[in-house]
């Protein structure tokens, strides 16, 4: 597998992948960072253009997956890596508990380590879900979106594309929250948000508006 990133949020799919016996032939892919050795710990090259990763992917393996947060950037990166061959592939920790019926979790996911997802749970394309997290019962996480560590997703809840929550914040059951929308660390979302804006505090209230995201 190609995973796109070697800093720090790769370093934890390195171990997601390590406790899925899934590190053969596996790189890592950063074009931007000049600060990086040759390879990850040592053991695993880290390919510099995409001239390399078209090569990886067409001649050892296809997969790849994307250890950044930024949602816009996850994206982006992810039309760049499909567009020269590249197999959008979920990375899911052995150490999550995830139920057993209605649930549908689409390509290119990240679900760290501790987390909970009940049932009748639905998480589009792309979606990160970071460590220590709960996803309850009959909700909808729509793609790129970014949930942070020790986020609490009640039941019947939405989550537009590319938001990023915070995290230790809260949404509480029914709550809709818009695409690209920010709501701040440790926030408790108590009422719908629209899209574009950013929302913080307890309970949590729209402190901004943000631009539309055009690709």
């Amino acid at each position: 597998m190609l995973v796109v990133g070697a800093k720090g949020f790769a370093k934890e799919i390195l171990e997601v992948l390590h406790r899925n016996n899934q590190t053969e032939n596996l790189v890592f892919y950063d074009d931007v960072s000049t600060d990086i050795p040759d390879k990850v710990y040592d053991l695993f090259p880290i390919l510099t253009n995409l001239t390399e990763a078209q090569a990886y992917l067409q001649k050892t393996d296809n997969r790849f997956t994307i250890a950044i947060g930024n949602p816009v950037l996850r994206r982006l990166l992810y039309d760049k890596f499909i567009a020269i061959g590249g197999d959008f592939t979920s990375t899911i920790c052995p150490h999550t508990a995830i139920g057993t019926f209605g649930n549908q979790i689409a390509s290119g996911c990240n679900i760290m380590t501790g987390t909970i997802i009940t049932n009748g749970i639905t998480i589009e394309k792309g979606v990160l879900i970071n460590l220590n997290c709960s996803i309850s019962h009959d909700s909808h996480i729509q793609e790129f979106t970014e949930i942070s560590p020790g986020v609490n997703i009640t039941g019947h809840c939405k989550i537009g594309s590319y938001t990023t929550i915070g995290t230790n914040a809260t949404i509480l059951p029914k709550v809709m929250i818009g695409k690209n929308v920010i709501v701040a660390a440790g926030a408790v979302v108590t009422k719908d948000l629209p899209d574009n804006c950013m929302a913080a505090g307890v309970p949590a209230v729209i402190k901004k508006i943000r631009p539309d995201i055009v690709f």
